[in-house]
């Protein structure tokens, strides 16, 4: 009986423990694993690389960039996977690759951008769950100077508990001053003063799109 009560008081003990390290924001449906699969195929943690011009498409490297400016290819990343998922977003021609983070972040939220298919998110549990469950959907900050870049990301299906999401945001893929395949968004976003704050006080905005997955792939 000793021991029953020991064990059972270990348990007690553990389970506030064991509920916050639970997923915050739902199971990874089918439609997520398959995002999280084209994703970690991008390649992204070795094209779309910082200082390089690059195919915004494919993030081949066309040379380096010798100006002594910051050139990084988060946008282009964003618009190439949407574009092969068929889901539109400002990108090349319709806009320069120059500063098209903060032009997308500004399109998301547009007309335009709604009856293309995108709806605005309240926050970062429900772009965690929207990812989840397959949705394509975009973290984005717009600098406030509009002479300096955003940045922009995809989150990532993942099983983040609800302590991290609220501390370092939801997991994404992106390109930026270092790529990533999986990064908290705290991290990838952290070169960008107010864009992620714990529990998503910050600038940064969420956008979601539906993807129609085609069949047989």
């Amino acid at each position: 009986m000793l021991v029953s009560r020991r064990g059972m008081i270990v348990f007690l003990a553990s389970a506030p423990a064991l509920a916050l390290a639970s997923p915050c924001c739902g199971p990874i449906a089918p439609q997520g694993a398959r995002l999280a699969a084209l994703l970690d195929g991008t390649g992204v943690d070795h094209l779309w690389l910082a200082g390089d011009k690059v195919d915004w498409e494919t993030g081949e490297s066309r040379g380096s960039w010798n100006d002594g400016r910051a050139h990084t290819h988060c946008s282009a990343f964003v618009a190439s996977v949407a574009k092969r998922l068929g889901i539109y977003v400002l990108r090349p021609p319709d806009h320069s690759a120059m500063l098209l983070a903060n032009a997308q972040m500004g399109w998301l939220g547009s007309a335009a951008a709604a009856s293309a298919g995108w709806r605005p998110l309240p926050g970062p549990a429900a772009a965690q769950t929207r990812a989840n469950q397959g949705d394509l959907v975009l973290a984005a900050f717009e600098n406030p100077d509009p002479d300096k870049p955003g940045h922009i990301a995809i989150v990532r299906p993942s099983d983040v508990d609800g302590t991290t999401l609220e501390e370092q945001g939801p997991f994404v893929t992106q390109a930026g001053g270092r790529n990533a395949l999986s990064t908290p968004l705290a991290r990838g976003f952290r070169n960008h003063r107010g864009a992620w704050l714990p529990r998503g006080g910050g600038s940064i905005r969420f956008f979601a799109h539906s993807i129609e997955w085609p069949q047989g792939r």
